[in-house]
């Protein structure tokens, strides 16, 4: 209790402090309009001589209060516009700029921005508004890494799951259902997904978000829980979706490439009424994709809409809708083998299951409802809404028993699944001054409740087919009467309370963080605590659980000139855990502590971004599979909670234009990560599952400035994994993984056109997942052997995509 007191009365007494400081009342007043004298809202404005950075709101106003008589020079960015920059003579209290005009960009300031500032499209000044932080990037003392969604498009990137952790220094995907939802790692840790700042990860969700309502990525690094919710020490990614921008403008975008893949996507931003008090986005996307296993697939549709309505010049209320639906035959790549991982002798197009399967179909429903209100000059106010619905009507097939021969007995699962999660969010930001000291506060509450209901029964034990499926020499064709028919006559929730699947986690939290800015806004010291209480609901009171936290973070961040900071961040993290062990007993929450330290730079007048970054994180209670507890009939285990884990790390990030016309998006991290404290001494020491110590990825693209080919770009890339581990061990176990990817486009004014070959080396032993199934001696004796299982990446193979703005 002591300590949270001292905590609490730091910026009280600097507060008190600050006051005794002379107070200037200098400020700088102006607006922004377009050639057409209308308002221009969200453009970001900067004192590039001092770093302070601020945003216009609804009314194209912005402000900047506490200056010093003196000289500034101001830089104006705003999509749709051309870069603007003037010189500003501060004298009297009061500087009143009036209205800046800013021109649209015509079609040769496109040009320009296609070919000249290709960097900004890869490189962002601040994170998104559902982050709640109004600081700069530069500024923040965090790691936080970006991937917009020009990146997205250039890597002709489908969905979450396709490949986008190549962007980010540590990040990594362990391949599992590559139709349902993403399996990133970072920092030695399973990392949640958020979408527009809410924590919506699902037991097996939530659906992997596809590119088209994508408008950029958010990796956070390290524990961030006092922005908007709950999230792991390891940090967490934060999927923003398009909204509308009150420009009117669209795009068309075809692709086709291997194994029969076809796709249509169209984004459409404007105006529903000529005054702009009624925006619109629309985003649709369709598409067919064969796997390059042998008979899955996997056919898609987004529908998402968005609707702005401008109550008045301060006040807006948001309506978000998306709806992902997708059919597939196999929710998975998988291979087996009685020899290793890789096994040459299985072909790259292996396919588990069987043709004449029923295919599985996944609806997922989700809704935002977004009011903003802005109160005053310095003060806002930000609520939103969100509910999802999720079902999956499936069935699966899985290994059962392997033979040396190659002979694999399957079995026949129910695979359905249904999810239910609400969530609330409200808070205040603003900017004060006690004396020469800025206040940048955010305080607010988050609520949510999360509900899983899952019916994984076996429908066929070892009787599917008459005779088994032959790794090496498969042979497909199961006669329809063979098929077990699931009985379904029942809700998926009137089913799941006979087993073991069924969750519910709810939560509410409180926050307050304060951002203060001392040596004319050099010096950055942040404070922020958060209160949480949360209910995990099981099958028995023994599952049942109620926890609280208080969770505090310290961070510092120091300029040492406008294009350099270094930062310091102590930070702590709690994330309730639904589910139980294999004995039935709730598992507790995951606690995290997180040290960490680092050093931001911009190049090349801004163009470019570096980011060093280290840390330590201890978490307790994490969960991996407990493999000594496989669940009969299906691919999963029981879960088992770890004693405490130790990540240590380096980080090193670099994107933006690093020459003129050479974009880069590189980075390298070093992940050392190990279970430091556990209830049996044999296990401290490993390292924590599913790890690469060492990850390194480039994407590098050249584009032609000048010349009659200028627009043409040659694009590389590198993506390595090395020293890699799973299941239960000390030393690195798993195959190294290096994959190179090639490409050619051209940019003209409105077209584009790509071509991308991946996995150009044709690499054949690109494994994204493993493990390792142990067989007793007594089946041992029947000539049943221990057996790998691994998802290995798709062969050589090719997308060709063509875009049209207008």
């Amino acid at each position: 209790m002591n300590k949270t007191l001292t905590f609490l009365a730091i910026p009280m007494i600097s507060s008190i402090f600050s006051v005794a400081q002379a107070q200037s009342k200098l400020k700088i007043e102006g607006i922004l309009v377009n050639e057409k004298s209308e308002p221009i809202s969200g453009a970001t404005i900067k004192l590039s001589n001092t770093g302070v950075t601020t945003s216009t709101d609804s009314e194209g106003r912005f402000i900047f209060d506490r200056l010093s008589a003196k000289n500034y020079r101001m830089e104006i960015k705003a999509f749709g516009y051309g870069k603007h920059s003037m010189e500003v003579t501060v004298k009297e209290e009061e500087t009143h700029l009036g209205p800046i005009i800013m021109k649209g960009q015509s079609e040769s300031i496109d040009e320009v921005a296609v070919y000249g500032k290709y960097y900004e499209h890869y490189k962002f000044d601040s994170i998104s508004g559902s982050l709640r932080l109004k600081t700069p990037i530069l500024e923040l003392p965090q790691n936080i890494q970006v991937i917009s969604s020009d990146l997205m498009a250039d890597q002709q990137v489908f969905d979450i799951v396709d490949g986008i952790t190549r962007n980010i220094s540590g990040a990594t995907r362990q391949g599992h259902w590559d139709n349902q939802y993403a399996n990133i790692r970072m920092r030695g840790s399973k990392i949640p997904a958020f979408r527009n700042g809410m924590n919506i990860e699902a037991s097996w969700g939530p659906t992997a978000e596809d590119a088209s309502m994508i408008e950029r990525i958010e990796f956070v690094k390290g524990p961030a829980g006092f922005m908007l919710s709950n999230g792991e020490p390891g940090g967490f990614y934060n999927v923003v979706t398009k909204k509308p921008t009150g420009n009117t403008k669209g795009s068309v975008t075809l692709n086709t490439g291997s194994f029969s893949t076809y796709r249509a996507a169209v984004d459409l931003d404007g105006k529903l009424r000529k005054d702009g008090k009624l925006l619109y986005r629309l985003n649709v996307a369709g598409q067919q994709k064969d796997f390059y296993t042998k008979y899955n697939y996997s056919d898609r549709v987004v529908i998402a809409p968005v609707l702005t309505y401008k109550m008045d010049s301060l006040t807006s209320l948001t309506f978000e809708y998306t709806y992902q639906g997708s059919t597939y035959l196999s929710n998975g790549n998988y291979a087996f083998s009685p020899k290793g991982f890789a096994d040459p002798g299985i072909s790259n197009d292996f396919f588990a299951g069987d043709p004449s399967f029923a295919p599985n179909k996944i609806k997922d429903h989700s809704a935002y409802l977004y009011f903003d209100r802005k109160l005053n000059s310095k003060w806002n106010f930000h609520g939103q809404l969100a509910y999802f619905n999720f079902n999956m009507v499936a069935t699966s097939s899985w290994v059962s028993a392997m033979r040396a021969n190659g002979d694999m007995s399957r079995t026949y699962n129910m695979a359905d699944e249904a999810g239910e999660n609400k969530f609330a969010q409200f808070s205040f930001t603003g900017e004060e001054y006690t004396g020469n000291v800025r206040h940048r506060i955010l305080a607010g509450a988050d609520f949510g409740t999360k509900k899983f209901w899952g019916d994984f029964g076996v429908l066929a034990q070892d009787t599917l087919v008459t005779k088994p499926l032959n790794v090496y020499n498969p042979v497909y064709g199961i006669a329809a009467a063979a098929i077990p028919n699931p009985d379904r006559s029942k809700s998926v929730k009137v089913r799941a309370g006979g087993q073991n699947y069924v969750n519910s986690v709810s939560y509410s939290s409180l926050y307050v963080h304060d951002e203060m800015a001392f040596l004319e806004e050099k010096l950055r010291l942040s404070l922020g605590l958060r209160y949480t209480i949360a209910e995990t609901i099981g099958k028995t009171a023994t599952a049942d659980r109620t926890d609280k936290a208080l969770t505090p973070r310290v961070g510092l961040s120091y300029s040492i000139d406008k294009s350099t900071s270094v930062y310091g961040l102590f930070d702590q993290s709690f994330v309730p855990q639904a589910g139980t062990d294999w004995e039935g007993n709730a598992f507790k929450p995951v606690r995290g502590n997180d040290l960490e330290a680092g050093i931001k730079k911009e190049w090349a007048g801004g163009k470019w971004i570096s980011t060093l970054s280290a840390y330590r994180i201890k978490r307790q209670n994490a969960l991996t599979d407990d493999i000594d507890h496989p669940i009969a009939g299906t691919n999963n285990y029981f879960k088992i909670a770890l004693g405490e884990t130790t990540s240590k790390g380096i980080e090193f990030d670099i994107t933006g234009e690093v020459l003129p016309g050479l974009s880069a998006n590189a980075n390298y991290a070093l992940t050392d990560s190990k279970v430091s404290k556990d209830g049996k001494q044999e296990n401290i020491g490993n390292i924590t599952p599913n790890t690469a110590k060492h990850t390194a990825n480039a994407w590098l693209t050249y584009r032609l400035q000048q010349g009659p080919l200028r627009g043409l770009g040659l694009t590389g890339s590198v993506q390595g994994m090395f020293d890699r581990a799973i299941g239960t061990t000390k030393e690195s176990n798993f195959k190294n993984y290096i994959r190179t990817d090639g490409g050619i486009s051209f940019q003209n004014g409105k077209y584009s056109i790509s071509l991308m070959v991946n996995n150009l080396l044709d690499n054949r032993k690109l494994l994204t997942s493993g493990s390792i199934t142990k067989t007793s001696e007594a089946l041992k004796k029947q000539g049943i052997v221990d057996y790998y299982t691994y998802i290995v990446e798709a062969r050589r193979n090719f997308r060709l995509g063509v875009t049209y703005k207008f």
